[in-house]
């Protein structure tokens, strides 16, 4: 039986990873900071489905954490066959309006932690010939989106990167860059939704199953959403000034996830 390990588990798209990987027989490793909700959370799953899981308490924002998760992914004796770098969060706020601590903050979930965990689960996986990882971007890594899309950017650029070097390994690298998600996304960061159409607004469940169809297939990048291919494929021939303009005035308030 193979082993996933996801972080950001416990809500959203990581939560939605969790409980389809569960029921396709996965084992997991479930990552968080929270470690009732991830006992909570893994009970369930193991309940449900009689898979089994394990919980890791780790915060990605803190050097410890990151080590921790590192160490669990380079476990040869105990592999990870599959691994979800979920975890993330934005900051509210413009560019310069944002404290300095926390777009730090920022930048080591989502690429320094992405980085080494990445690093440390492919070099496991090469070793095996197999093996696969999903990270985690948003549709704002293709529009001047300040720190928040410039990190996403960074993780679509890198997951692309790593994967033409890996080619021929075995190992499948994904970004997946989902729009509006109904998750704890927004709220946390204590951004506004109200003004976001309803017809932007994806099912976690649908994109999941949308995104490991695009992993089976070996594509390197997934969009999984018509709505958002079209939005994307304009974008593609929208002028970049242009696009800097539209994204001023949506700002960081209403970033995707």
């Amino acid at each position: 039986m193979t082993t996933a390990l996801i972080t950001g588990s416990t809500a959203g798209i990581g939560a939605a990873f969790a409980r389809r990987l569960a029921s396709d027989g996965h084992n997991l490793v479930l990552v968080a900071r929270d470690t009732k909700r991830l006992v909570e959370q893994a009970t369930e799953l193991h309940d449900r489905h009689g898979i089994e899981a394990k919980v890791l308490t780790a915060d990605l924002a803190e050097d410890d954490g990151i080590e921790a998760v590192t160490t669990r992914l380079s476990d040869r004796k105990n592999p990870v066959d599959l691994l979800i770098n979920n975890a993330g969060f934005g900051n509210k706020g413009r560019y310069l309006d944002v404290p300095m601590a926390d777009e730090l903050k920022m930048l080591k979930v989502h690429c320094e932690a992405v980085l080494r965990l990445t690093s440390a689960a492919t070099e496991s996986m090469r070793a095996r010939g197999r093996g696969g990882v999903v990270n985690v971007a948003s549709v704002a890594a293709f529009v001047p989106r300040g720190t928040y899309g410039a990190s996403k950017a960074w993780v679509v650029q890198f997951t692309q990167g790593a994967a033409k070097d890996l080619a021929g390994s075995g190992v499948r690298l994904m970004a997946l860059c989902p729009g509006f998600v109904r998750t704890e996304f927004h709220q946390r960061a204590g951004m506004g939704t109200d003004n976001i159409p309803k017809w932007m607004w994806l099912d976690a469940d649908k994109l999941v199953t949308a995104a490991l169809a695009d992993l089976a297939r070996g594509k390197s990048l997934s969009i999984p959403d018509p709505r958002y291919k079209a939005l994307m494929g304009i974008v593609k021939v929208t002028p970049r000034a242009l696009l800097g303009g539209i994204s001023s005035k949506t700002g960081r308030k209403y970033g995707p996830q």
